[in-house]
């Protein structure tokens, strides 16, 4: 089990997805629900570059959250995350945290 900010409980499920304990959303569910709102909202507008919206858009509160909860410590963080430390490094920099 692992304890995020607020003292949220979460807990891993047999699909490696997380799920709040409390029956909310899984990360899935929400980016499921996220991308059909966004859909909804072209209005018949094309989408482009949709990859690179949504991994910035979760890539970078990830970083965020990673480096806040090790103290700023990037090695701890590579690990953390399953990057090496160069590309989490690299990461850092894309995203203005470095």
């Amino acid at each position: 089990m692992t304890i995020l900010e607020g003292n949220t409980d979460i807990m891993e499920t047999s699909e490696q997805s997380y799920q709040i304990k409390n029956d909310k959303q899984t990360l899935r569910e929400s980016v499921e629900m996220a991308m059909s709102d966004y859909f909804d909202r072209l209005d018949g507008q094309e989408a482009i570059d949709l990859y690179e919206l949504v991994i910035s858009e979760v890539e970078a509160p990830l970083m965020e959250a990673v480096m806040a909860h090790t103290r700023g410590n990037q090695t701890k963080a590579s690990i953390a995350l399953g990057l090496n430390r160069g590309t989490l490094r690299k990461k850092l920099k894309k995203y203005k945290m470095l």
